[in-house]
């Protein structure tokens, strides 16, 4: 049971899933440092406010909101949003499609499909025999430019 428990752990993907939480943990509070040292200030310098929203907040019936408390973290998370979608998901998503973008140049010549004249079981387009009837069938033309094939007679 504990040789179990030990693979699991010793797996790279709970490693790297450990690594990316502590990453994204010292992140977090450097973005939180970030906004509550000078975007906040600047907010406040703008608004004529006080500049520090994490003191805001009002009362009902001797009950406190400290809705600035809310505003600083809803700040944080979008300069995490923002930094992490910028720097992290287009830079990756432009690797994909360069990766992605070869594999769709390849293309399958068997894969465009048409029905056999005679018999009327799918063949190839670019076939210049059925293989179930073995008759013989005209290749489709588009289909043979597309494989880069000669036309054949």
């Amino acid at each position: 049971m504990l040789n179990g428990f030990k693979d699991f752990i010793l797996r790279g993907n709970v490693i790297s899933m450990a690594i990316g939480l502590a990453v994204g943990a010292a992140f977090t509070a450097v973005v939180t440092g970030f906004s509550n040292a000078f975007i906040v200030p600047l907010i406040g310098v703008i608004t004529r406010g006080t500049g520090d929203f994490s003191k805001a907040a009002f009362h009902v019936e001797d009950v406190k909101f400290p809705y600035g408390l809310f505003v600083s973290a809803a700040i944080a998370f979008l300069i995490t949003a923002a930094v992490l979608y910028f720097c992290v998901v287009v830079p990756m998503a432009k690797v994909q499609n360069r990766f992605t973008a070869k594999a769709q140049e390849k293309i399958d010549i068997k894969a465009a499909l048409r029905d056999c004249p005679r018999c009327y079981t799918e063949i190839p387009a670019i076939a210049s025999r059925c293989a179930h009837c073995t008759s013989e069938v005209e290749p489709d033309p588009e289909a043979l430019a597309l494989a880069k094939l000669p036309a054949q007679r």
